[in-house]
């Protein structure tokens, strides 16, 4: 990929004119892009911050500096040096070149106020401080330009510019089209999810309806009682049921137990005997029907050997409608007196 560097030359004008040529003309050649204040007015303050914008671009600063200092800024020092120090301040990389002092120069060119050759001297320590490149005449300056650009990009790339048909590589183009696809497989496992989500809601809703539309028969063998009720104590669906159980059963719980849970669901303030306060049989046939419809099932956690006991636990479907159904309760607000503690 071929890049393109912007390249910002400063320096005094009149007496640097042609040697800014060579250097612009050599920025050319190597297919970069030259900018120089000759295209502002520098003492213009608006134009300033139109050079400052374009210093904030660029990719590589040039100062060249013979004997002259330049005009001076309401603010005392060159336009040239308030170039350099914007640039050196916002971290862009410096090519200074200075004159060699014994080159030959014409003495027009050469700064005869003693206040300007003292800054041009500071200036000249300044730059010093930094790698420099030192040119006799403008040939001289030409090819140590070219080089030491050469040697600024290796060392210290830059972003620079492209084509916009030639940013995009073929290993670009490879991973958009792998981003591309993998976009594209996780919308789709997403409506995948979305789709058994909406599924699993529609099940739990129907199971719920399915348990709410059938009822069955509570009887109690109270305390102090020799046989049970000839009437059942209440009508109660089996959705009451499961929820009387389901608490107990996101762990687990023997089918003794779960009687017990029923009885404390619905005895009201009627005391009940401890074991088996609700037929045996009919406890029996509620957990049978609750596992048809898959909320129930065996529990898969090891006894001890002696122990007999048949132990029960919710199925991830019975997790996810007792869940549901406790989300929606919470959401309306709906609480259950809590029961009296008492043994069952």
């Amino acid at each position: 990929m071929s890049k393109k560097y912007q390249i910002f030359v400063s320096s005094t004008y009149v007496d640097l004119h042609e040697e800014r040529d060579q250097i612009i003309k050599a920025c050319l050649e190597m297919g970069h892009i030259p900018v120089g204040m000759e295209m502002f007015s520098a003492a213009d303050e608006e134009q300033w911050k139109i050079i400052k914008r374009q210093i904030d671009e660029i990719d590589y600063y040039v100062v060249l500096v013979a004997h002259r200092y330049g005009s001076i800024t309401p603010e005392g020092t060159a336009y040239t040096e308030k170039e350099y120090d914007y640039a050196v301040s916002k971290g862009i990389p410096i090519l200074g070149f200075l004159i060699d002092e014994k080159a030959p120069w014409p003495a027009d060119k050469i700064e005869k106020d003693v206040a300007g050759k003292e800054a041009l001297l500071r200036f000249k320590e300044k730059i010093r401080l930094r790698l420099v490149n030192f040119w006799k005449n403008k040939d001289e300056l030409n090819a140590k330009f070219s080089i030491a650009l050469m040697k600024a990009i290796v060392n210290n790339p830059r972003s620079g510019w492209t084509r916009a048909d030639d940013a995009i590589s073929a290993d670009v183009m490879k991973e958009l089209s792998r981003l591309s696809s993998e976009n594209s497989l996780l919308r789709s496992q997403l409506d995948k999810l979305k789709t058994q989500n909406e599924q699993q809601l529609d099940e739990s809703q129907n199971t719920v309806k399915i348990l709410s539309k059938n009822t069955r028969p509570i009887f109690l063998w109270k305390e102090g009682q020799t046989t049970w009720d000839d009437e059942p104590h209440k009508e109660v669906t089996l959705l009451g049921i499961f929820q009387a159980i389901a608490p107990s059963l996101l762990g687990e719980n023997d089918t003794a137990r779960i009687a017990s849970d029923i009885a404390l669901a619905f005895a009201g303030s009627n005391k009940y005997r401890s074991r088996w306060p609700v037929p045996q049989n009919h406890v029996t046939q509620w957990i049978t029907e609750l596992h048809a419809l898959e909320l129930i099932e065996p529990s898969k956690k090891k006894h001890p050997v002696a122990d007999n006991k048949d132990y029960w636990s919710l199925t991830p479907t019975g997790r996810k409608v007792i869940g549901s159904i406790q989300k929606l309760r919470l959401m309306a607000g709906i609480t259950d007196e809590e029961p009296s503690p008492q043994e069952a």
